[in-house]
């Protein structure tokens, strides 16, 4: 084609900023998507830690402040661990009780662990201090910590209900978590199993209920199906997604904004390229007519305009996934973008750099681009070589 590059007329600042455009709703759109998934990865994450992703309890309903106490003999705990999918299995139990200071009654859910306890979660979120080591030693939030005025090595003073009386334990606060979670955070302090089970009247074998930690959240339903085929009837199983309805209806909300901007974006692309290739197509068409003079067919010069389109729109996803790596290691490395923790759960905003995500999104704005080029140059085959020679005389 004998025009010198996009470099001449309009055609070259509309190619540029044709490609400035595609580059940006390639930015919009990955980034969309990646702070998305880093929301749910962080919430669900947070969610999971405190409950995993099922729990097997004892069927029959429960006091609020407590659950009723179930022994899964070794062959079900056996079963448990076999089943596909499952990654670990762990007993524990909880206890409501008020946590009394000089000037403050505090409400909260002693949750206790034994020795197969994946603290991993806690570890991770470990402000000051350590993890409790058993015995009377307590892990509590640094919003609990706060509110009433406790600190690590001291000690805090906690009632339990127990039948018509009350039970009191001074325990000894090991250590501080924080996970920006705060209905989670000003709720659960975590202990020793062994310790819940005395204020209960429970013997060595019985617990709460059973923990049980899958490999992702997407290997949910598809365990759950299978632990249910191997549970007693006395035996309930519940998932975190149903312990949490409303959390997890607002992340697929979240979802859902998030599929009608990649829809907008996708046009925006798309609109943006498809100006470029028409200004080229009026610009160059005393070229196009020469060559219809010559015997070049609609089709051959119609893949010339679009082999240039398709360089712009390459250019364009190239340039805006890079920009997005970029932003992403940037906001991962130094945490620029910050969040108000009482209202979104965390203290800065989450980008999840997968792959396939830039891949997707790549693949669908060269996909809409295309697409949208078929309709300018179909315009190309009303050319005439007359018409365009005549006024060019």
């Amino acid at each position: 084609m004998p025009w010198r590059g996009s470099g001449s007329g309009f055609s070259g600042p509309l190619s540029v900023i044709a490609v400035s455009g595609i580059a940006l709703g390639v930015v919009v759109m990955v980034m969309a998507v990646s702070v998305l998934d880093g929301f749910r990865r962080d919430i669900a994450g947070k969610v999971v830690g405190f409950g995993s992703h099922l729990a097997v309890t004892a069927y029959e309903p429960s006091p609020a402040d407590t659950e009723n106490p179930l022994a899964a003999d070794e062959a079900t705990l056996a079963a448990i661990r076999a089943t596909e999918g499952v990654t670990h299995v762990q007993a524990f139990a909880t206890k409501g009780g008020m946590v009394k200071t000089p000037d403050q009654i505090y409400g909260i859910m002693l949750r206790g662990y034994g020795s197969d306890w994946d603290s991993s979660f806690f570890a991770a979120s470990l402000v000051e201090g350590t993890l409790p080591r058993g015995g009377n030693d307590v892990l509590v939030s640094t919003t609990v910590a706060r509110k009433l005025g406790l600190e690590v090595g001291g000690k805090m003073r906690t009632y339990f209900w127990q039948g018509n009386t009350y039970r009191a334990r001074a325990f000894n606060v090991s250590g501080l978590y924080n996970t920006d979670l705060s209905d989670m955070d000003g709720l659960y302090a975590v202990g020793a199993l062994s310790t819940v089970r005395r204020l209960n009247d429970w013997d060595s074998l019985q617990a709460g209920g059973y923990e049980v930690a899958v490999r992702s959240l997407r290997d949910i339903d598809a365990v759950q199906s299978r632990l249910q085929s191997v549970l007693p009837y006395d035996m309930m199983l519940t998932s975190v997604v149903q312990a949490n309805p409303a959390l997890f209806s607002w992340l697929d909300l979240l979802g859902a904004n998030i599929t009608l901007l990649l829809v907008i974006m996708a046009l925006v692309s798309s609109v943006c390229i498809v100006s470029a290739l028409l200004i080229m197509i009026f610009e160059k068409s005393s070229t196009i007519g020469l060559l219809k003079a010559l015997g070049a067919t609609n089709g051959s010069v119609r893949r010339v305009f679009l082999i240039k389109a398709c360089r712009l729109v390459a250019l364009g996803v190239v340039a805006g996934d890079a920009v997005s790596l970029a932003l992403s290691l940037v906001q991962n490395r130094f945490h620029l973008l910050r969040l108000d923790p009482e209202s979104y759960s965390m203290s800065v905003v989450p980008v999840s750099i997968e792959p396939l995500t830039y891949l997707l999104v790549s693949l669908g704005t060269v996909a809409v681009c295309l697409a949208a080029l078929l309709l300018p140059t179909a315009g190309i085959s009303r050319i005439s070589p007359s018409q365009t020679m005549r006024v060019e005389k």
